[in-house]
């Protein structure tokens, strides 16, 4: 009966501890696949239960499977030995545990393809982010002292637009605080519409008082 050195190797994880298992010796090709099948199967099922194993266990299917192309170059017995070969019972996958192991095994799968995945997401959208970061920058204009502006939003939230002192729809006057605040029934503009980030203060012009809410 022909035979070949064959070394099929399994996990079992124990949440803080892990057990690594080992069926080598000389084996016919029926008895090689029927220790491939068992264990393959048990370590689908066991291998998984700990934070080392969840990433162990498929580096040790993916070898087994290395050992079974070995297996299926094994001849097929062509004469009975002196006892009955192993029964290699049913494929991994028409198993229950086999059945069972597709569970974490596309758990594993999705997380494989969603690394990269999102990290193509992140390259892709990081640029137009950052286009976006700029213009919210041009949606707040820089305000300088002695210049005028309105509020096109209602107060207290500031949207303010640049317009010319002489222009009737200039509502605030922008002037530089005193002693680091502003007059009494005057507004603290918002800093980004400062150039260095100082504060600016909003002085309501004649005929266009806005009240405090």
């Amino acid at each position: 009966m022909p035979a070949a050195p064959v070394t099929i190797r399994g996990h079992q994880g124990m949440v803080v501890m892990m057990r690594f298992l080992r069926r080598e010796g000389m084996f016919c090709r029926t008895c090689a696949l029927a220790s491939f099948r068992d264990m393959q199967a048990d370590t689908m099922v066991m291998g998984w239960w700990g934070p080392l194993s969840v990433l162990i266990t498929p580096f040790t299917l993916l070898g087994n499977l290395s050992a079974l192309s070995g297996i299926r170059r094994i001849p097929e017995p062509a004469t009975a030995g002196f006892r009955p070969p192993l029964d290699p019972g049913r494929p991994v996958f028409r198993r229950p545990a086999g059945i069972i192991a597709l569970i974490p095994l596309c758990l594993v799968g999705l997380v494989v393809v969603a690394i990269p995945l999102l990290v193509i997401i992140g390259l892709v959208v990081g640029p137009s982010h950052s286009g976006d970061t700029t213009d919210n920058s041009v949606d707040h204009p820089t305000l300088t002292v002695g210049s005028c502006a309105r509020n096109t939003t209602e107060w207290p939230a500031q949207d303010l637009r640049p317009e010319p002192c002489d222009s009737p729809a200039a509502e605030l006057r922008v002037y530089a605080p005193e002693k680091n605040s502003c007059a009494a029934g005057d507004y603290l503009a918002y800093l980004e519409y400062s150039k260095d980030g100082t504060s600016l203060c909003l002085h309501p012009l004649k005929g266009h008082a806005v009240q405090h809410r």
